[in-house]
């Protein structure tokens, strides 16, 4: 017999009614550590998820741990663009999960579908990410909005959200999913959010072929 829920749960889309972005530990001192990415793509793709998410009106949680002992502040970048009313939870928890104020955070919001991104990919993201599966959300994990200190540790942790039933994807791919509609009034600063490096293209591609009609 199929287990027409877990079916469900795979292929419901993300949208801006039903998703949540949960931003972990995306700070400067983590930061310097980064291996399996390049920095400074980890930082566009990071932004251009969050500025997504605030054209689409998705609620946003974002997450520290022990900013002003360990690993510094928020990436200066990312906090430019994140709500200036929102509160970065600062904790001392490894699990941000396991932090009441997180938990509270996402439940204030009503919405099942997590994005969960952060430094580092196999502890910041996936020991949130596999937390909140077990407590019956639907995670997605963009994994180039993500970074880690080393291929090894990259590819386990990823294995290890896939075994737990995390849905890997990447920041680009989860923005135009919860956006749905190309015809929607909110497309265009969607895309100019995420700022796809092959974007500019299409738009002179669009361009030449309204030239010619």
């Amino acid at each position: 017999m199929t287990d027409t829920s877990a079916v469900s749960r795979f292929h419901e889309p993300l949208s801006r009614e039903n998703a949540l972005l949960l931003l972990v530990d995306h700070q400067i001192g983590l930061l310097t550590g980064v291996r399996d990415i390049d920095v400074a793509e980890l930082k566009h793709n990071v932004v251009g998820l969050a500025k997504a998410a605030r054209t689409l009106e998705v609620p946003i949680v974002a997450t520290t741990t022990s900013a002003e002992s360990m690993w510094g502040p928020l990436l200066p970048e990312l906090a430019e663009v994140l709500p200036p009313e929102l509160e970065i939870i600062d904790r001392s928890t490894v699990n941000a999960w396991h932090e009441p104020r997180v938990r509270e955070a996402v439940e204030a919001t009503r919405r099942q579908k997590i994005i969960i991104a952060g430094v580092s990919t196999e502890v910041c993201v996936a020991f949130p990410a596999i937390a909140a599966t077990a407590a019956g959300y639907t995670v997605f994990a963009p994994v180039d909005a993500s970074g880690t200190f080393s291929e090894t540790k990259r590819a386990a942790g990823l294995l290890r959200m896939h075994q737990a039933g995390v849905i890997l994807t990447d920041y680009a791919t989860a923005a135009v999913e919860m956006l749905e509609d190309n015809a929607s009034p909110q497309a265009p600063d969607l895309y100019a959010a995420i700022d796809m490096p092959f974007a500019v293209l299409v738009g002179q591609l669009a361009t030449v072929y309204a030239k010619r009609s």
